[in-house]
């Protein structure tokens, strides 16, 4: 694949080899040419998982305390009180059957779904529709609950999700905010995600656990991490 003439240079402006600290690894980032959006910053980590097996399976959800820059569209299927509450709390798309037949129907603008576990029922037939685009409610993440309001308040101020996939190589993967932020919040982000990882690690993975992390903007090439910054 051929790269242009921005993402060269952002090449060449480091040692590919090398790790490098949250610190030097940001700084180099933000010295990349420029391009005419503010894009997202993004953590990529190689587990020493094995995926396919129950026992080994990664997925959960963290707050990052400078949220992602990102307004996200938050859809609640829901019914009943919780209704108003999930409209309160400030959810972008709320309703019941009828946003289940919506969404059979072709309608995908929203980025995230939170459902009431009596609304399941209706929420499972869409299964082959949110499943691949990762929409798909879960209560492992907090998106099948009762707390509809605190869900959608927690989705508005910066939780995001993330899973290991085995297709990909047990790679799990999320946005930290935009190259926009300040140099501390980013770290602070990346600490924040990094513990999370660190904390789900699963009780039958042997070995070497973060086997590789590397930080990227969504345009721009990986930098590596060095472990040293997460080995504590």
């Amino acid at each position: 694949m051929a790269r242009g003439k921005k993402y060269r240079n952002a090449l060449a402006s480091f040692d590919r080899d090398r790790a490098y600290s949250w610190e030097e690894g940001i700084k180099i980032l933000k010295g990349f040419p420029a391009y005419n959006c503010d894009p997202t910053i993004e953590l990529s980590y190689n587990l020493g998982i094995d995926g396919r097996q129950a026992d080994q399976a990664l997925r959960g959800t963290v707050m990052l305390p400078h949220g992602t820059g990102k307004e996200l569209r938050v859809l609640v299927i829901t019914q009943g009180p919780l209704v108003q509450e999930a409209q309160d709390a400030g959810a972008d798309f709320v309703g019941g059957a009828d946003m289940a037949e919506k969404i059979q129907g072709g309608w995908l603008d929203f980025d995230l779904v939170i459902a009431s576990p009596d609304m399941m029922g209706q929420v499972g037939k869409l299964g082959r529709i949110l499943g691949p685009r990762g929409l798909m409610p879960n209560p492992k993440t907090g998106t099948v609950t009762r707390e509809v309001a605190q869900a959608v308040r927690e989705a508005k101020a910066g939780r995001i999700e993330y899973r290991a996939d085995s297709k990909s190589g047990n790679n799990a993967q999320g946005p930290i905010g935009r190259l926009s932020f300040a140099d501390q919040a980013l770290i602070e982000n990346a600490q924040a995600f990094t513990d999370a990882i660190l904390r789900a690690k699963p009780a039958a993975a042997k070995g070497q656990y973060i086997r590789k992390l590397v930080l990227s903007s969504a345009i721009g090439p990986g930098i590596k991490i060095d472990r040293a910054q997460f080995a504590a």
